[in-house]
C-alpha cells in the first residue's frame, strides 16, 4: 500500500492566506490553518495539549474496553468515554461499520472546535491525514489525493463559503495506513459533520474493488441525505454525485 506523504491538501490551503502551523503526536499529525487576525504563538502549544489529552483519554477508555478498538461494526462507547468517543460511536451506528472509522475526523473536529472557542476565529481548518474539517469565509476548490491514479489531485469540487463548516474525508484502499477492504484509490465523502464524512468514506471505500463498483457505490452515497456530495475513483476512472460543482485542474499542484 502507497504511504501517505503527499499531503496534497496542505499545499492548497497554505496558499490561501492563512497562518498555519503542524502538530504532531503519536499518529495524529495536524495541519491547521487560522485566519491571520486570530492567529496566536499559543495555538501550536494549546492544540498538541489538547490532542494529548483526547489521546490520553482515548486510550485509558480502550484499555478498559478494547473492544472499541476492534470492533468492524457499530459499537457503543462507555457513558464516562470522552464526548469524541461517544460521537465516534453515534456515526459508526449511521455508517453500519466501527467506531474508530471516525477517529481522524474525531481529532480534527475536537480540535478545530477548541481553536474557535479560545481564539474566536473566523476560519478554521484542520487536515488529519485527508480528513479535514473546515470552517472558511471564502469559496475552496478542493482537489482528490488519490495515490497513483492518473486523477489524483486533478479533479475535485468547488464549495461556495456559505455551507461551511464542513467535513471533508477521503479514504483509500490503496495510500496510507487505514484498513480498507476495498481497493479504491479515493472516495472522498462530505458532509456538515466531519466524523459522519469520515466514518462514510471507509465505509463506501470498503466496496469498490475494481472500476465496475465505482457507479453503483456512488449511487448508494448518492442515497443517503447526509452526504452533501462525493467523489469515488479507481485507476482512471471517476464517478460523483451531490450539490457541488466538479473542478478539472490542469496539475497535481493546481486548483480552479
Amino acid at each position: 500500500m502507497m504511504e501517505y506523504k503527499d499531503r496534497l491538501y496542505r499545499g492548497q490551503f497554505a496558499a490561501d492566506g492563512r497562518r498555519s502551523f503542524c502538530v504532531k503526536f503519536l499518529e495524529t499529525d495536524l495541519w491547521i490553518g487560522v485566519d491571520q487576525d486570530s492567529y496566536s504563538p499559543s495555538m501550536k502549544k494549546d492544540a498538541l495539549q489538547w490532542v494529548r489529552e483526547l489521546r490520553q483519554s482515548m486510550d485509558a477508555c480502550i484499555q478498559a474496553d478494547p473492544v472499541f478498538r476492534t470492533s468492524l461494526t457499530p459499537y457503543d462507547a462507555a457513558p464516562s468515554a470522552p464526548d469524541a468517543m461517544r460521537h465516534m460511536s453515534a456515526v459508526s451506528h449511521v455508517t453500519g461499520i466501527g467506531p474508530m472509522s471516525a477517529v481522524a475526523g474525531a481529532f480534527a473536529e475536537h480540535v478545530a472546535v477548541r481553536l474557535r472557542e479560545k481564539y474566536g476565529c473566523s476560519e478554521v481548518i484542520v487536515e488529519n491525514g485527508g480528513d479535514i474539517y473546515a470552517d472558511s469565509k471564502s469559496d475552496m476548490d478542493i482537489s482528490v489525493f488519490a495515490g497513483e491514479s492518473p486523477l489524483s489531485g486533478r479533479v475535485g469540487l468547488h464549495i461556495p463559503a456559505s455551507d461551511f463548516p464542513l467535513g471533508i474525508c477521503t479514504s483509500s484502499g490503496t495510500v496510507g495506513p487505514s484498513l480498507s477492504f476495498g481497493r479504491a484509490d479515493a472516495v472522498m465523502i462530505i458532509c456538515k459533520d466531519a466524523l459522519l464524512a469520515d466514518s462514510y468514506a471507509t465505509a463506501f471505500a470498503n466496496r469498490i474493488r475494481t472500476v465496475d463498483d465505482l457507479q453503483p457505490v456512488t449511487d448508494q452515497i448518492a442515497a443517503q441525505k447526509d452526504i452533501l456530495a462525493a467523489i469515488t475513483v479507481k485507476d482512471d476512472r471517476m464517478a460523483m454525485c451531490g450539490q457541488y460543482e466538479l473542478r478539472i485542474f490542469n496539475s497535481r499542484s493546481q486548483r480552479g
